[in-house]
């Protein structure tokens, strides 16, 4: 096969290599909620990443099922589900409005494990979106009056006008939370687990249930 710059299959070495920096801690199989391992998780993955260990992958569908996707960040976790916030009038935002489903997916390359989430999704209360948006930077809020986000436009000059129009407008006192500016919750009905293992032998554990408060079932799966 032609070398088209994708990297080769790993060699038995790379593998020994591997399996060296991974030991086999079996531990993870017996936990029983899944929010308290990605919480572990997570706190791993900001001790090794070099950014944005909150960067997760957001998959959508329209109203006809064609599917879509983008990076998110995520902005809090609780056993009630995980939540992000963008602008409603974006393209993520028509489409979590046409079809109230979506999925996540979190890969930490520095740990060699990966976690995806599927469930429902429902919008955050005002509160908590006031609460959240009245935390960031000053000029990110401004950036959430300025972008039309997905919308097409005549080049980067037309953004900054926007820009200086807006921070002029709110350049007194709290810049208030734009009504299009959102936070969704991915309220999870299955969530998987998964370990980089050698020879493509991967552990993998899945979480299952059937709805909000109800119990978690376990299963592992085949890599």
């Amino acid at each position: 096969m032609a070398d088209k710059g994708i990297p080769a299959s790993p060699s038995a070495e790379d593998y020994a290599r591997s399996a060296a920096n991974s030991p086999d801690d079996g531990a993870w199989f017996a936990k029983t909620d899944p929010f308290v391992l990605f919480g572990e998780w997570l706190e791993d993955a900001k001790k090794k990443e070099p950014n944005d260990p909150n960067a997760m992958a957001l998959a959508t569908a329209d109203e006809h099922g064609a599917p879509d996707v983008r990076m998110v960040l995520l902005k809090d976790v609780s056993g009630d589900g995980f939540v992000f916030y963008s602008n409603a009038e974006s393209r993520k935002g028509r489409q979590l409005a046409a079809n109230g489903q979506a999925a996540l997916c979190f890969h930490w390359k520095s740990l060699r494990r990966s976690v995806r989430v599927f469930g429902k999704i429902e919008t955050v209360t005002s509160e908590e979106a006031d609460a959240y948006f009245a935390s960031r930077a000053k000029d990110s809020q401004i950036g959430a009056w300025a972008s039309e986000q997905s919308r097409p436009m005549q080049g980067r000059f037309e953004l900054e006008k926007r820009i200086a129009g807006f921070a002029a407008k709110y350049a007194l006192g709290k810049t208030p939370r734009p009504p299009h500016w959102i936070g969704w919750r991915v309220v999870p009905t299955r969530i998987e687990f998964w370990r980089d293992r050698p020879f493509r032998l991967h552990d993998r554990l899945e979480f299952t249930r059937e709805g909000r408060g109800q119990a978690w079932t376990t299963n592992r799966l085949y890599p």
